[in-house]
């Protein structure tokens, strides 16, 4: 039971509404001078004219060490699309990949840090991408997407000219996973990992002729790193013929003087990725899955010795997840991102076996950088109460100062909700989080209407973390009190938990949903006649199903959900149907049928505004269109909002805008928020049937 209520934060401020979430300037993953004493990071700001961001890399004193060379926060460049900058191992230039000017596709550059232009380095015609020095500090690696029959650059620009210039524009393949996510990966390119002297701009595609490619699941610099002497390359690899996102991955490395290549954990009969050098290049620490196991496997973390050819295991008991390793200048332990029950922390987890020390705690820490020699950290992090910012700290956590104010004025102009944590008894008695967001102008006296946020996933989880797609302020903000459940099945609990749902998706999930109903209306303050539930992907067929099993809830709202398991056969991630569901449709019928949403669409009676985008592949968009056909053939209330630009997620300005302009107009029609403003907002009840302009 709550010990005292959320107080009320209005004081006269309007609540965060969408313009001001679009207003938000965004703050990239960051980098670090060698020496701590600098942090560089990309700033994009969203016009609502363009429709589009545009980057900004900005250069910040980290206030460690001896003084900087700037006094204050400045912008170094305007990067276009820039993706994560890179300072030199000499700290006199950053590194970034961007798309500017004329670039067909994204480039190298390279600016000096104490002034002056930004200089393309390459002219790569499959582009440029997660970029990283070579500790010689002569070279930069990138990532870039070859036709692997083809040598040299002037064969792939004519392919790429070929390609982007044909005709007929049809996929034609025999592979079994064939897109991903919104692109397709029918080209016959595969993503290879290049060197680029600086000083001539000469590039080298450091796989050519290996055999070795990097995984085409949107390949990055966790994927592949260098070792300390610039002399060997290690990689993520699929060892299969064809790429599959279920099979079991090694770490390979490659001699870059002979092209020689070694599979270090082809024998671990695991799933072996991420790998990482120690500084004094002993060692390789990578995350190890026992996929065959459980597909859904957290992982565990292991050290290759480069020297005794072993293999050992890291803190094998802490039964977490651990992403973006790195390790301390010593080599005495690894420094991972670890997401703890709704958070996620920097760790330090000592290689002796000692205990593990959080250095930086979450909200969600999303990347991390040290200085050489480890006395300096920066990171991003955001909050329930803020949008990712770049925080700075010593080596040990200690001494944490946020380095930039670029959203200070803006957040000060806006009241924000308290956020509570609580745990409620959900399905089988257990223990469920549930992470609740009041209205800033929140009075426990009286009665508000209550929204579901359902996650999805489902192996994700809700965080203390600023989402731009589904803001617990904005929602609040319009006078709702918003419950996000981390429901059985979801990550940062433990692997137990994880493989509650497997076999019987939709029961546990919708058990823990309705526990948390109860337990919030036993406070007193939500209005039950005023329910409504809301989410995307499986959030989204936790909506579908739920509208077959229940009628309290007023109205939902089902975004990108899936709707049919055997008509979902046709997503970029069928292959996990038979792990997750229990069975294949065509070995098992019933038992992937009682999981299914449309099984239970007859029961159906809840007012649904179903909303789905045309370039979603990982929940194709006849899921919404036959969940909202079959709404309308039953004559339960339905409202579509399609997108033929968006995939799963809605990425532009003005479709974002529109997307919560229709949502909130759907939940205010049906369940009414308590703020006044919300309710003026939402007085048109009936829209126009037209195209959104």
């Amino acid at each position: 039971m709550p010990t005292r209520e959320p107080r009320n934060k209005a004081a006269g401020k309007r609540p965060i509404d969408v313009d001001a979430l679009w207003a938000v300037k965004r703050v990239g993953d960051p980098t670090i001078s060698p020496d701590g004493r600098l942090a560089c990071a990309a700033v994009t700001t969203y016009s609502s004219s363009k429709d589009a961001g545009a980057a900004e890399l900005w250069l910040y004193p980290t206030g460690f060490g001896d003084r900087a060379s700037i006094a204050k926060p400045r912008r170094l460049a305007a990067a276009g699309t820039g993706t994560r900058p890179c300072f030199s191992p000499d700290g006199r230039h950053v590194a970034f990949a961007a798309k500017r000017d004329d670039d067909a596709e994204a480039q190298l550059y390279v600016i000096p840090v104490d002034g002056g232009e930004a200089r393309r380095v390459t002219t790569v015609a499959t582009g440029v991408e997660s970029i990283k020095w070579f500790p010689d500090g002569r070279r930069i690696a990138f990532v870039s997407w070859v036709w692997p029959d083809l040598k040299g650059d002037a064969a792939q620009a004519a392919r790429h000219k070929e390609h982007k210039g044909a005709k007929v524009k049809a996929h034609v393949t025999e592979r079994a996973e064939y897109r991903y996510w919104d692109h397709w990966l029918t080209d016959g390119r595969e993503p290879h990992v290049f060197a680029c002297d600086v000083a001539s701009g000469r590039s080298t595609d450091l796989l050519a002729g290996t055999g070795l490619a990097l995984r085409p699941w949107d390949p990055d610099v966790e994927h592949y790193d260098i070792a300390p002497d610039s002399r060997e390359l290690a990689l993520t690899f699929d060892p299969e013929s064809e790429p599959g996102m279920m099979h079991r991955c090694d770490i390979v490395v490659v001699d870059l003087a002979t092209r020689r290549t070694r599979n270090l954990t082809q024998k671990s009969g695991r799933s072996d990725e991420h790998p990482r050098y120690s500084p004094d290049g002993r060692l390789i620490a990578y995350n190890s899955y026992d996929t065959d196991r459980a597909y859904n496997d957290q992982g565990e973390l292991r050290v290759f010795d480069r020297v005794s050819n072993r293999v050992r295991s890291v803190h094998a008991s802490l039964d977490r997840a651990t992403t973006h390793l790195g390790f301390a200048p010593d080599a005495s332990a690894i420094t991972a991102l670890v997401e703890d029950r709704g958070r996620v922390g920097l760790w330090r987890l000592p290689l002796d076996g000692s205990p593990p020390a959080v250095l930086v705690r979450g909200g969600v820490v999303s990347d991390y950088e040290r200085s050489r020699d480890g006395s300096v950290i920066v990171f991003t992090r955001d909050a329930n109460a803020y949008p990712p910012a770049l925080f700075a700290a010593r080596g040990d956590g200690s001494d944490e100062r946020q380095l930039d104010t670029h959203n200070r004025a803006l957040l000060a102009r806006h009241a924000k909700g308290e956020m509570r944590e609580f745990t409620v008894a959900g399905a089988d008695g257990e223990d469920v989080q549930v992470l609740v967001t009041y209205p800033p102008d929140f009075d426990a006296r009286r009665k508000w209407p209550l929204m579901h946020s359902i996650h999805g996933g489902p192996h994700a989880s809700h965080h203390d973390g600023w989402h731009f797609r589904w803001n617990t302020q904005v929602f609040a903000g319009q006078g709702y009190v918003v419950a996000a459940v981390n429901y059985h099945g979801s990550s940062g609990f433990g692997q137990a938990f994880l493989e509650t749902i497997p076999g019987r998706y939709g029961e546990k999930e919708f058990a823990d949903v309705e526990a948390a109903t109860d337990f919030l209306i036993a406070q007193d303050y939500i209005d039950s006649s005023r329910l409504v539930a809301t989410g995307g992907s499986y959030g989204g067929y936790m909506v579908a199903y739920m509208n077959g099993h229940t009628d309290r809830y007023k109205a939902y709202v089902c975004h990108a959900g899936c709707y049919d398991w055997m008509s979902m056969m046709a997503t970029d991630g069928y292959s996990f149907f038979a792990r997750e569901l229990g069975a294949w449709h065509w070995d098992d019928e019933e038992r992937v049928m009682r999981q299914s949403p449309h099984r239970y669409v007859k029961n159906a009676k809840t007012p649904t505004l179903v909303i789905h985008g045309e370039l979603d592949y990982r929940v194709p968009a006849a899921q919404g269109l036959q969940y909202f056909n079959s709404l309308k053939a039953r004559d339960v209330p339905a409202r579509l909002v399609y997108f033929p630009d968006e995939n799963h997620w809605i990425l532009k300005p003005a479709n974002s805008k529109l997307w919560y302009r229709e949502f909130f107009d759907w939940l205010a029609r049906h369940a009414p928020p308590a703020s006044s403003r919300a309710k003026r907002a939402a007085a048109p009840a009936k829209r126009r049937e037209k195209t959104a302009a």
